[in-house]
């Protein structure tokens, strides 16, 4: 039994901050009986994917009545199929005390882009900046983030992430291992598990692989899983990006 006195001398636990990887799901609207049906069909696609994830309902695009939004009736489908809901992004007043009522927890929404000021109006204009060249430099390359190299192949179940920019893999990612990154993730090898690229929201990430073989590729949280996937530069060396929020794959020797 712990010492009385050393444990009045340290905590229990302590309280960090996390970088955590999670699915949002959009909702539009709520009848159960097609939900469930939809989360069943997501599932036969990529049942390892779904198993156990936390999962996010984001109401920020929810048009049915908020008088049919039940979060237990929804969290209980999702139980059902091993899927965890932890939280909710966005929604009214009434939408979000409902969720507390279901124990969630809420997320702020998505901040909007503002839009850039009207330049204040001047007597006479401004003369142009003179870029030189260094300037003009580190204006057409912002300074990346660090970036993480990995040497050896990403095995069935190991995850690795680089929280602050690129991921470099120069060896395979095998069925079943996730990678995510904060920008680019580039693997110099057959790209077979998980590819997660731009987690924070960026939607100018790509994925670069050389034999897309993916169970699921995600830019920004807009994801396809296999079966998509093979529609378009299956196992060939391809970047995918997203282009009008869709993701699409494109060899890369065009």
């Amino acid at each position: 039994m712990p010492d009385a006195d050393a444990m009045q001398a340290s905590q229990c636990f302590q309280l960090k901050s996390a970088n955590v990887s999670l699915t949002a799901l959009e909702l539009l609207f709520f009848e159960p009986d097609a939900f469930e049906e939809t989360l069943r069909d997501k599932i036969r696609q990529a049942p390892g994917f779904f198993r156990d994830i936390p999962l996010v309902v984001n109401l920020e695009k929810y048009e049915g009545p908020t008088s049919e939004l039940d979060f237990f009736q929804l969290i209980g489908i999702c139980r059902r199929h091993n899927i965890h809901v932890v939280a909710v992004r966005g929604g009214d007043d009434d939408q979000r005390r409902l969720a507390r009522n279901a124990a969630l927890a809420l997320l702020p929404a998505t901040p909007q882009r503002q839009a850039a000021p009207e330049p204040a109006e001047a007597d006479e204009p401004a003369p142009e900046p003179v870029a030189t060249p260094d300037a003009e430099l580190r204006n057409s390359h912002p300074a990346p983030g660090a970036a993480r190299i990995v040497t050896q192949p990403v095995r069935s179940g190991q995850q690795v992430y680089s929280p602050d920019g690129d991921l470099i893999i120069l060896a395979p990612v095998q069925a079943g291992a996730e990678v995510l990154a904060a920008g680019n993730i580039h693997v110099y090898g057959p790209l077979r598990g998980r590819a997660l690229a731009g987690v924070h929201g960026l939607a100018g990430a790509r994925v670069f692989c050389q034999s897309l073989e993916a169970e699921l590729v995600s830019i920004a949280g807009h994801y396809k899983i296999s079966e998509d996937l093979q529609e378009q530069g299956w196992k060939k060396a391809v970047q995918l990006q997203l282009k009008d929020d869709l993701l699409v794959a494109t060899p890369l020797d065009k």
